[in-house]
């Protein structure tokens, strides 16, 4: 695996490869990333992931502070699985260039975008600036952030006419969705999250029986987690998949879920 550090080195390292799969990250490599890398190695000759903590898409200083961070043991997980490039830049070389900013529509302010702002227009730009300097022609994103995922897809891969291939959510054995974040999980707020994504789970089973006769009501729900589990919860809703209209259940649709379990944001959707 070659390690690069800067952008003039990564433009030599990949100038004569057109079908190189790209996987951004921001560290703390688990095993969703590890489905990313397997996705890009089937679909494309190499495969280069990114690790940058982008600091521009955090809404509060002390969550980009404590973001876990393990370079070292990174380094030896993608060596295990034979990635061929590791893209480590710097702040300032993905921000010494001005490029334009991206402002979300009001119909697409919803979900985390609705109450972290300034998060998706942070993950834009960084992943407008990483685009432009790795030219891939598919990039490999985890659904369990899906909003993030229809985003990129909707503006950058329309702009840069390649291949937003969205991966499935890889879960541990107690079914929570895998997360860097999870590393700061204590024992007892793991199996509050247990508990959670296993309910959902079947809350989201309940919700195509019937074609809906039984209503569900996600206000008593959304009560009964807070009384029970000590959380906050950001959002509770079914939104379509395409759009992330709300209560269409007449097409493809999910159930989102954004939480706080001792000040660590766990976020989901089933």
């Amino acid at each position: 695996m070659k390690i690069i550090t800067n952008i003039l080195d990564l433009n030599k390292a990949i100038y004569n490869f057109k079908n190189i799969g790209f996987v951004p990250t921001m560290g703390g490599i688990h095993k969703g990333h590890v489905s990313l890398i397997k996705n890009s190695q089937k679909k494309c000759k190499k495969t280069l992931v990114s690790i940058f903590v982008n600091p521009s898409q955090f809404n509060d200083k002390n969550d980009y502070k404590n973001y876990p961070r393990d370079l070292n043991k990174d380094i030896k997980i993608l060596k295990k699985y034979k990635v061929d490039y590791l893209f480590i830049p710097e702040v300032k070389d993905i921000y010494k260039r001005n490029m334009k900013k991206f402002i979300l529509k009001e119909s697409e302010k919803v979900l985390c975008a609705k109450s972290r702002k300034g998060h998706f227009e942070g993950v834009l730009d960084v992943m407008n600036r990483l685009l432009s300097i790795v030219k891939s022609k598919f990039v490999f994103m985890g659904e369990k952030d899906f909003q993030q995922f229809l985003l990129i897809k909707k503006i950058l891969g329309k702009k840069y006419k390649i291949n937003i291939v969205a991966c499935q959510t890889i879960r541990d054995k107690n079914q929570i969705a895998l997360s860097t974040r999870n590393k700061l999980l204590n024992k007892a707020s793991i199996k509050k999250a247990s508990n959670i994504a296993k309910k959902l789970f079947q809350l989201k089973r309940n919700s195509t029986l019937n074609n809906l006769q039984l209503p569900i009501n996600l206000s008593n729900i959304k009560s009964e987690f807070v009384s029970k589990y000590k959380i906050k919860i950001d959002y509770l809703e079914f939104r379509d998949e395409k759009k992330l209209k709300l209560n269409n259940f007449k097409s493809k649709y999910r159930l989102f879920i954004a939480y706080n379990i001792n000040n660590v944001r766990l976020v989901d959707n089933f």
